[in-house]
């Protein structure tokens, strides 16, 4: 049996997701044991241009909904990226997972030469179903669930590898 988009995909968002929540956990806690803000943490960056901790986790969510909406045709669930707690947080990533873990694992079959096409600022973008994923959904989501993890650890949370790889 070969693999499959959805098993490349939406099984590996899904661990990340609950790794990253564990990390977001983790940072809550450095926060209150440290004295620090919330708020501190949650509006962190790593400089200037790029998205705080909020905004990292608003884009992974986007990256992998999108490539559930994208690919496997599923109904978009639109998202506000108003949270500004960390239950907010842990909130926007259950509700990902939750969509995430109702597609059938069917629903990407076939799909590899699909055209997916991206509207961006400075024009479409044209991916076939494969290339969408390999390519750029789920780079585009680590990237996204990395600087998350960069930007707790810069902050001082004590997280490492095995944190964001997860011990499962």
């Amino acid at each position: 049996m070969s693999l499959s988009l959805y098993d490349v995909s939406i099984p590996v968002f899904i661990r990340a997701f609950g790794n990253l929540s564990e990390i977001l956990k983790k940072g809550e806690a450095f926060a209150d044991e440290k004295g620090l803000t919330h708020q501190e943490l949650l509006e962190a960056r790593l400089i200037g241009d790029m998205y705080p901790l909020t905004g990292q986790i608003q884009r992974a969510s986007d990256s992998a909904k999108f490539a559930a909406v994208r690919v496997a045709g599923i109904e978009n669930v639109p998202m506000a990226d108003e949270e500004a707690s960390f239950a907010e947080l842990h909130a926007r990533i259950e509700k990902t997972v939750a969509l995430l873990k109702s597609i059938p694992q069917n629903a990407m079959d076939d799909k590899e030469g699909m055209e997916v096409v991206l509207k961006t600022h400075s024009g479409p973008v044209e991916f076939t179903g494969k290339s969408y994923i390999l390519n750029f959904a789920i780079p585009n989501f680590f990237f996204h669930v990395t600087t998350a993890y960069a930007i707790l650890r810069h902050k001082g949370v004590p997280v490492g590898k095995m944190d964001y790889l997860g011990r499962r």
